[in-house]
């Protein structure tokens, strides 16, 4: 059955790109690879990579204050601060107070707390601040998402891996649309298929492992850790019907989506989204040549580009998707 509509919509967007840039041309003469290799195996050319002051908050603050301006508000407005990311600044304690306070609003006492659904951290932020609308709780509510995906990266093990990822972050201002307004959320829908746990991993820095009794074993497990062809096959099994789901839930055809903003895996991913689950290409924003695997970040800096670029037009209906470790796929509609 269709959902009932939602009371939220997107009101601002804000993304931060580190200032250095690192092409796969550099990476194949540093590793010793052949000229090109990189490219041709991930499909990346080139990603934003963090330097000198550029911290994980930094990087967050920065997009927060663009999508606050870009809404009109200010960090006082706020009612929520959801910080959204697959790995934050440090396990204890949240990175949320932080980019709170660095926004200049460390006294005001709204809360300010993570969300960690690794890859589709935003998305499930997003569908929060709608539900925190809906129910009376909100009027404006701060996604910011900043991920530094380009440390802990297998290079000399495993370079295809390692070369799909990039640093960025966003910051989305949700707020409520009553009456309806441009950017409306509809529907949202996620499905877990627990039996991919194991495909992506960076098993150190939780309690897995202690670091005061097990050091070596804490190390060895330090890198990031992927099997591709396995995520790939779960995926690419359980996409169409997933989409199929999300869309009934919307009360949409396939053919009404006029465009789909998805989650930049990778190159072999979008591929999939055009031929197996039917979207035209051009309907489909991609961006893993120019920024890589953003991780969290990756589709609200694709939305933002979209609009940047005039591919986001008023009354548009708006697809966002993706995936993420455990293994799990979500996706929300928007009316712009």
């Amino acid at each position: 059955m269709p959902t009932s509509a939602t009371a939220a919509a997107i009101g601002g967007l804000g993304i931060y790109l580190p200032e250095k840039i690192v092409t796969s041309q550099a990476l194949d003469a540093e590793l010793g690879l052949r000229s090109g290799w990189l490219e041709q195996n991930c499909g990346v050319r080139q990603r934003h990579v963090v330097s000198g002051a550029e911290t994980q908050e930094y990087m967050g603050v920065e997009a927060g204050r663009a999508a606050l301006a870009d809404a009109g508000l200010d960090a006082g407005d706020l009612d929520f601060l959801l910080f959204a990311a697959a790995v934050g600044r440090q396990p204890i304690p949240a990175t949320a107070p932080l980019v709170k306070q660095m926004l200049g609003a460390g006294d005001r006492p709204f809360p300010a707390y993570d969300v960690n659904a690794t890859c589709l951290s935003a998305l499930v932020a997003l569908d929060l601040a709608a539900m925190l609308i809906n129910a009376g709780r909100a009027e404006n509510v701060l996604v910011v998402t900043s991920e530094i995906a380009s440390r802990a990266l297998p290079w000399r093990s495993d370079p295809r891996t390692a070369g799909l990822f990039g640093d960025g972050a966003a910051a989305i201002v949700v707020r409520s649309a009553r009456p309806p307004a441009a950017c409306s959320l509809g529907a949202v829908h996620m499905e877990t298929y627990a039996e991919g746990y194991a495909f992506c991993e960076l098993r150190a820095g939780g309690t897995r492992y202690d670091f005061q009794n097990e050091r070596e074993t804490f190390a060895a497990n330090a890198e990031f850790e992927m099997h591709g062809a396995a995520l790939y096959r779960l995926t690419s099994e359980a996409a169409p019907g997933f989409i199929a789901r999300l869309l009934e839930k919307a009360d949409w055809r396939q053919q009404d989506v006029d465009l789909v903003v998805p989650h930049q895996a990778s190159a072999h991913a979008l591929a999939h989204i055009i031929k197996r689950c039917g979207f035209p290409a051009e309907k489909v924003i991609d961006l893993v040549a120019e920024l890589g695997n953003q991780v969290a970040a990756s589709w609200p800096i694709a939305l933002f580009k979209a609009r940047e670029a005039g591919r986001l037009k008023p009354g548009m209906k708006v697809l966002l998707l993706g995936t993420s470790a455990g293994v799990s796929l979500g996706g929300a509609t928007m009316v712009a």
